[in-house]
């Protein structure tokens, strides 16, 4: 790889200078590397936001892209570091069940667990750091780790199918910078279920009867532009990742608030859909 691509997703947010020891620890080992950060804002420990941030990124980078995944990373016995080549790319990240999360469909290609040797360095990202760059390098994984079946695997929250109720019971995995609420509820599920019937969206108190196609579907045309008054108007759709959201059109989280906030939902807080 002439240039390599190495993106860094982390709970690190920005206030502190963890982000830039990072890139200068990967500068240091890898001057002509190439760093994209995909979030650092990634609520602490938080693995299942971190899968949900990562699988729907990851996808539109060129193949053999090495993503460094520092969310609940510290090596411990029950935590170690590895590496996994999954999709054709690379994922370095402590073996706490992210990529089972990331990827319930495609399994791991090769699993390396990191064995490089104790030093008197003990910067905590040494291990991934190390790894990344010798990936990019071209280098033979089995130089920094030994293959193993070892995986730490996590179910994912799935949605609840009633038939005889007509309905789906759903769940929020994501709360975006926005406010707005993502669902684990997927178009495919909502078509196949739904078969172009009427419904009702029942989050907390709210009910919505209407899926739009995008956030400024809601704008009502008709009415001349200085009349208007859409924003803070509520809305479902599907996302462009295809999952449901809902969402509160041009959210301004220092005023009117988001979804999130308005209607009391948070991550694992339930939904539900009902066929008519």
């Amino acid at each position: 790889m002439n240039h390599p691509i190495i993106t860094l997703t982390t709970d690190f947010g920005t206030k502190d200078y963890f982000v830039s020891a990072a890139k200068g620890r990967i500068y240091n080992e890898l001057p002509n590397a190439h760093i994209v950060d995909i979030s650092h804002k990634i609520t602490p420990f938080s693995i299942y936001e971190t899968s949900y941030v990562i699988k729907n990124a990851y996808k539109h980078f060129p193949k053999n892209t090495i993503h460094i995944i520092a969310v609940d990373s510290e090596w411990s016995l029950e935590n170690k570091h590895y590496v996994f080549l999954l999709d054709e790319h690379y994922f370095i990240c402590a073996n706490n069940g992210i990529v089972s999360l990331i990827s319930s469909v495609i399994k791991p290609e090769k699993v390396f667990e990191i064995t490089l040797p104790k030093t008197e360095d003990d910067y905590f990202l040494k291990n991934f750091i190390v790894a990344a760059c010798h990936i990019a390098r071209g280098g033979n994984l089995s130089l920094i780790g030994k293959e193993t079946a070892d995986v730490k695997y996590l179910n994912e929250v799935q949605p609840v199918v009633n038939t005889e109720k007509n309905q789906i019971m759903g769940n929020v995995i994501y709360v975006d910078n926005f406010g707005n609420i993502i669902t684990n509820i997927e178009k495919n599920l909502f078509n196949t279920i739904g078969q172009g019937r009427k419904f009702e969206l029942n989050a907390r108190s709210h009910v919505f009867t209407k899926i739009f196609n995008s956030y400024n579907e809601i704008v009502n045309l008709d009415i001349p532009k200085g009349k208007r008054n859409d924003d803070g108007k509520k809305l479902a759709l599907f996302n462009s990742d295809n999952y449901l959201e809902i969402a509160v059109y041009k959210s301004n989280l220092q005023s009117v608030g988001g979804a999130s906030s308005l209607m009391g939902l948070n991550y694992r807080d339930s939904i539900t859909i009902r066929f008519l």
